[in-house]
């Protein structure tokens, strides 16, 4: 669907089984374009027909000799930052190698295009900035914001993901620079369930930062005033949203790393009215829920008997509690018994019911309990099988508390997801080693493997990677008008049921992410099917829905141009 509006005409990749419309370019117009440049794979044809001769090396490369080369040159850089600036760079000048690079090596590309690299990145973006990619809305734009979003140029956008940049990862207010996530993220869409680039928006709301750093730095790239809140951001979301639904409406909003006070209010807000979710609240109970299932079959344990203690009271935390209760109640639990089972505890100590000062988000979780203000008291007060921490603060998982989860459980659960690995609650090498190697962890970001006493760990990482993309896959496979707590409920179930006992017998309780694509695919299904049995999409469901679902995943390979 177009909309109305001006707009400059441009090719479309997503039509993969034809010849791509180069709406006229040819030459330096073609090679400069990165959906459409093929560099050196050029052949002679094309680079006859297209007027190339000359504009590229004489040698003509195949895409695998090509994908070859850049591993090698991503490898040779330095540091990871370095490996970050050089991928977002292969990015802008060919998207179909860049893709065909991740896809074809993730496990290696993911840790360096998202976390933990990207915090980095985030950190100094202003530095290392090269060339805009995505859309940046500042407040000066409101009352103009439709015709800002009609300056994109591709039309069939369908997965955006916006921040405003006030809780980037772990590492707090980040303003602008906080672009790198969202482009990070949709990156993943493609590489990780082939959402077409194309079809692919980052939106950075632009209202000013409270990082006292980057307010006096000249070189910040967002504006440089305090954050605004209150109605002049609520306007400005609205607006946003509006203009969504009018310019792309087919496209599904990712609210990214916006802080507590915002998420929870525009979650509750939008998601009966548009087709929106946060991935920081429920892809990460997703995620957290299907390392949970997986843990639960190394354990011998049951749902229904866990106690889970987290360390953080945000939206991972409170996220993860909600659908940990769905999930309890599908199995027979009542919810006020469901939600006794989740405990918490934020920077003044376990959330109970006598405290004054709880945020509303809390308040469900807050239950009948003498109070404590150690993580280590309240371990010993509640005794849980499950520590989880979602905090932001790293080391909070020390040596006594460890060992005490060790002395109570036979298999403790330790999931240090914090996001980038400088955040996380401890290290894979620290939960194996302080309970004998009997722990089942799993962290945000990525650790070594780790040997003990002989034995190789190899800890599994629930990055909410595994959830998202297949969601959004199938949500747009569907074109369903919502997406749904149920959806998330069901993309955990699949996400889980895909780990083998090959992946347990190492301590893996992911599947690899060499998988991710099959992962991915069969999460949309699922998606997709709740969405047509809830008559949430006006589309029939398919015959062979798996089958339409790997027809509409992106494959990044070239395709003739004569």
């Amino acid at each position: 669907m177009t909309s109305k509006g001006p707009h400059r005409a441009t090719p479309t990749i997503t039509a993969m089984n034809q010849k791509p419309d180069l709406h006229g370019k040819r030459g330096a117009d073609l090679l400069h374009d990165p959906l459409l440049n093929k560099g050196t794979a050029f052949t002679e044809a094309e680079r006859d027909a297209l007027g190339l001769r000359g504009l590229v090396p004489p040698h003509v490369a195949t895409l695998e000799a090509q994908v070859a080369r850049v591993l090698e040159t991503c490898r040779r850089k330095p540091t990871d930052l370095e490996k970050y600036i050089y991928l977002v760079s292969l990015q802008e000048r060919n998207e179909t190698l860049f893709y065909r690079l991740v896809t074809d090596h993730v496990a290696e590309m993911m840790p360096l295009i998202y976390t933990p690299t990207v915090g980095l990145a985030c950190q100094r973006y202003a530095l290392i900035f090269r060339r805009p990619r995505g859309l940046f809305l500042s407040l000066r734009y409101r009352g103009s914001l439709k015709q800002v979003l009609q300056n994109w140029p591709h039309r069939d956008v369908r997965m955006i993901v916006v921040t405003d940049g006030e809780r980037i990862l772990g590492l707090g207010d980040l303003g602008s620079n906080g672009m790198g996530i969202p482009v990070g993220k949709l990156s993943l869409y493609t590489a990780c369930a082939g959402v077409a680039p194309d079809q692919c928006l980052p939106v950075m709301l632009d209202v000013g930062t409270d990082n006292a750093a980057f307010l006096k730095d000249p070189h910040y790239i967002g504006t440089a005033r305090p954050r605004e809140r209150g109605p002049a951001y609520d306007a400005l979301i609205a607006e946003f949203v509006d203009a969504v639904q009018e310019v792309f409406p087919r496209a599904c909003i990712q609210f990214e790393d916006f802080g507590n006070s915002n998420a929870f209010r525009l979650l509750r807000q939008y998601r009966d009215k548009l087709c929106t979710f946060n991935d920081d609240i429920q892809g990460t109970a997703a995620v957290t829920l299907a390392g949970i299932y997986s843990a639960l079959r190394l354990t011998k344990g049951k749902l229904a008997d866990q106690r889970f203690l987290f360390l953080g009271a945000g939206e991972a935390g409170i996220g993860i509690g909600e659908l940990i209760v769905e999930a309890l109640k599908s199995e027979g639990i009542a919810e006020k018994a469901a939600r006794r089972q989740c405990w918490y505890v934020d920077s003044k100590g376990l959330v109970v019911a006598s405290r004054t000062d709880l945020a509303e988000h809390k308040k469900l979780f807050a239950h009948d309990q003498p109070g404590c203000t150690t993580l280590l008291e309240a371990v010993e007060a509640l005794k849980p099988t499950m520590l989880i921490g979602v905090s932001g603060m790293p080391a909070t998982f020390t040596e006594p508390i460890v060992r005490l989860m060790g002395k109570l459980n036979t298999n403790p659960v330790i999931f240090a997801l914090s996001n980038p690995t400088s955040k996380a609650e401890c290290t894979a090498e620290q939960a194996y080693t302080w309970t004998d190697g009997r722990a089942v962890f799993a962290s945000g970001s990525p650790f070594p493997d780790c040997t003990l006493n002989g034995r190789t760990f190899k800890p599994g990482q629930g990055n909410n990677s595994y959830i998202f993309p297949g969601v959004g896959l199938g949500v747009i496979v569907s074109q369903s008008r919502r997406v749904t707590d149920e959806m998330f409920f069901v993309a955990a179930k699949v996400l889980a049921s895909l780990v083998t006992e090959q992946d347990l017998a190492t301590g893996r309780i992911f599947p690899e992410l060499q998988r991710i694509r099959e992962v991915s695919a069969a999460i949309a299904v699922a998606v997709a099917k709740v969405a047509y049995a809830r008559k949430l999409t006006p589309k029939p469901c398919p015959d062979d829905l798996p089958a339409r679902v790997q027809a509409e995943m992106y494959d990044p390979t070239y395709r003739s141009y004569v």
